[in-house]
């Protein structure tokens, strides 16, 4: 696989899955006819034949245009999006129960245009979740809500089985390739959540963005003294010669080498791999974190 001009050629260890069947286009006819959104598709996850193909998908919710604009990400970007949909929790959790989901992952847009961020969205979403789907768990993955707890706090009430934020990358390129968004608000968001209590505190981190390897160290050591138990990395591959540049493909071995410095660090779960994602075998991953 040559790959896109912009990534260069892909290593030998990246190959993206394409499944056979007909899985995939039956998720996506769900998807369609709920008028509902993936951050599997907006932001061109490397996973989606692999997950569609099992029936599992990330369910991004308040719309497909974030208000803010990283460098990172393949999300479209717009400063006034269109207003939450109230209905659109009801039709997640239809979705899920047509999918028979028995782990949902929910994710969103940042919509700083929002008084509360889209806190409460979040939390309609998970209640009609558990309402439809009792025995489910429900992972979310949510924006730094401004930094402000009590919208935070909105969210976990709702009792999520997860919540997670994504730090992205490590603190000096943190500046450099997020918009509005910052590495040490993410910790302090991420701790806010874990001093709630009762509930796993995930979060991940890119790499290839141009980070050393003592860097990265840094980042987990920040994020396990931040309260957080679970743990992704995975390959930063940019979706398009407009993103951030890609620096270097990390070998699987490297990968290997964070995870288990990850575990002797205190994560109680850790996916560290060149496709590992956010979202990617959550059900699994927060197993062992409870184990």
């Amino acid at each position: 696989m040559a790959g896109n001009s912009f990534r260069g050629k892909l290593p030998p260890w990246i190959r993206i899955k394409v499944n056979c069947g007909n899985a995939r286009e039956e998720v996506a006819t769900i998807l369609s006819d709920l008028k509902l959104n993936t951050v599997c598709a907006s932001a061109q996850c490397p996973n989606l034949n692999e997950c569609w193909h099992k029936h599992t998908a990330t369910f991004m919710i308040l719309g497909d245009h974030c208000t803010r604009n990283c460098r990172f990400c393949a999300v479209l970007h717009s400063p006034t999006p269109l207003l939450p949909d109230p209905e659109e929790p009801e039709r997640v959790a239809i979705a899920a129960a047509k999918m028979n989901l028995k782990f949902i992952v929910v994710t969103s847009v940042t919509r700083d245009d929002l008084p509360d961020g889209g806190a409460e969205h979040f939390a309609a979403t998970i209640r009609a979740l558990h309402k439809v789907l009792p025995e489910s768990g429900v992972e979310v993955l949510t924006p730094d809500f401004n930094e402000v707890r009590e919208h935070l706090n909105i969210v976990l009430d709702a009792r999520p089985s997860v919540f997670n934020h994504n730090i992205e990358t490590v603190e000096r390129l943190a500046s450099k390739i997020r918009n509005r968004a910052t590495y040490r608000r993410s910790l302090r968001v991420l701790a806010m959540a874990a001093e709630y209590g009762g509930i796993p505190v995930k979060s991940g981190l890119m790499v290839g963005l141009g980070e050393t390897d003592d860097e990265v160290l840094q980042a987990l050591r920040d994020l396990r003294a931040s309260g957080v138990s679970v743990l992704t990395i995975g390959q930063y591959l940019p979706p398009s010669g407009e993103h951030w540049k890609l620096e270097r493909y990390v070998e699987p071995e490297k990968f290997e080498e964070w995870r288990k410095i990850a575990l002797e660090l205190g994560f109680k779960a850790v996916a560290s791999a060149p496709l590992v994602r956010s979202s990617y075998h959550a059900g699994e991953l927060v197993k062992f974190a409870r184990a």
